[in-house]
């Protein structure tokens, strides 16, 4: 949702009318996640994709009569057993896609880049401008305050007091959440909203200074984390040494995790590798790192270094279940050597562990059933 957003604010500022296709139903194998989009500008301007070529030119074909006549249509996209020329997904998946006209008097205050947001679209009946949540951390808090700041916008989306509806909204956009939300019962005015969010980058903190930490910095930018890497040494911790890290810090690394932490700064998407083959940093860092709330905690080292390690956490007051949380030794088995074959076999198991459940870390081959199995509300 980023970098359409950005590319819809950069339509708005220049008088350019676009319209945004987005996922909003995905069943069965499809490519991509409910919420991916894909602006189509009046200019003949293609940002993002929906299927990695399956149905994007029939997508582009509605979007131009949506920009057209103004009207926003909602579209499905399936395999065709009758039609094998059919506009469909060939791997068996249904898409449902709503195709919004954006003019620059709907949509006059996009936040700037990078900015979390979250956009409500009404999909059931005649479908209306979003609603735009700025800052939806603080303005989803709490439902009293996302009446506060939205209140008349979501009166004006559901045509219905907007109280009930505030309470089931609320903490989907605090968590930042994309999906579909029907929210039922005359009291909401039956609608059926489409939630989308765009969240600040999430967090990969790399502790020590070296090719490993280099590798995956500029690893994780590509796949869109704010990378930090931290080490107490200045003479190796230098911004020059580390060209794709948006953040380069000299302090010792438990001090600063415990400092992030404080200021809000990392959250349950946060990664935290520590990369150090130094038992002065390792131990402590470590103990900081498994009490906080974050998506994955790995560390690199041998089998034996990894014991040696479990040893000392547990003594240090480890609990048995934060020690089940370490990911020691980091990375999964694909026999990387090199620095850059390391960051692939590392953040390869950081995307599973991401996925939960979904991902089973096998070959694709080997398994059965749909290989995306995107269709449910999710988290970015």
């Amino acid at each position: 949702m980023l970098e359409i957003l950005d590319a819809l604010a950069s339509a708005m500022e220049g008088g350019l009318p676009c319209a945004a296709a987005t996922v909003v139903r995905a069943t069965g194998s499809v490519p991509r996640p409910v919420g991916t989009s894909m602006l189509i500008s009046g200019n003949g301007t293609i940002t993002g994709s929906l299927s990695g070529g399956c149905v994007e030119a029939a997508v582009v074909a509605v979007a131009e009569d949506a920009l057209a006549d103004g009207r926003p249509r909602l579209e499905s996209f399936g395999y065709s057993d009758t039609d094998a020329f059919a506009a469909g997904l060939t791997c068996g998946g249904t898409l449902d896609v709503m195709i919004q006209p954006f003019s620059p008097v709907m949509l006059p205050d996009l936040p700037a880049a990078g900015t979390p947001c979250a956009l409500l679209t009404r999909m059931d009946g005649p479908m209306s401008a979003p609603l735009l949540v700025s800052d939806p951390a603080a303005a989803a808090a709490t439902p009293a305050e996302l009446l506060s700041r939205h209140g008349a916008g979501l009166r004006a989306l559901l045509d219905a007091d907007p109280l009930p509806a505030a309470a089931r909204l609320a903490p989907l956009i605090a968590a930042g959440r994309t999906g579909q939300v029907d929210l039922g019962g005359p009291e909401c005015g039956g609608a059926v909203l489409f939630l989308e969010s765009r969240l600040a980058a999430p967090r990969l903190v790399l502790v020590g200074s070296n090719d490993f930490s280099d590798a995956l910095a500029r690893q994780g930018r590509l796949l869109g984390y704010h990378v930090t890497v931290c080490d107490a040494r200045p003479a190796f911790t230098t911004p020059d040494r580390f060209p794709a890290a948006h953040q380069v810090t000299v302090q010792w690394p438990d001090q600063y995790l415990r400092q992030q932490d404080q200021s809000g700064a990392l959250d349950a998407r946060s990664v935290i590798c520590v990369l150090t083959h130094d038992a002065r940093f390792d131990v402590t860092v470590l103990a900081a790192a498994l009490q906080l709330n974050v998506a994955y905690v790995g560390a690199m080292g041998s089998r034996r270094s990894h014991e040696t390690r479990m040893a000392a956490l547990a003594a240090a007051g480890v609990t048995p279940l934060q020690l089940q949380r370490l990911h020691s030794p980091v990375g999964l088995d694909i026999g990387a050597a090199s620095p850059e074959e390391t960051a692939l076999s590392v953040f390869a198991e950081i995307v599973a562990a991401r996925s939960g459940a979904a991902a089973s870390g096998l070959p694709l081959r080997d398994g059965t059933g749909p290989i995306h199995p995107f269709n449910r509300l999710h988290v970015s």
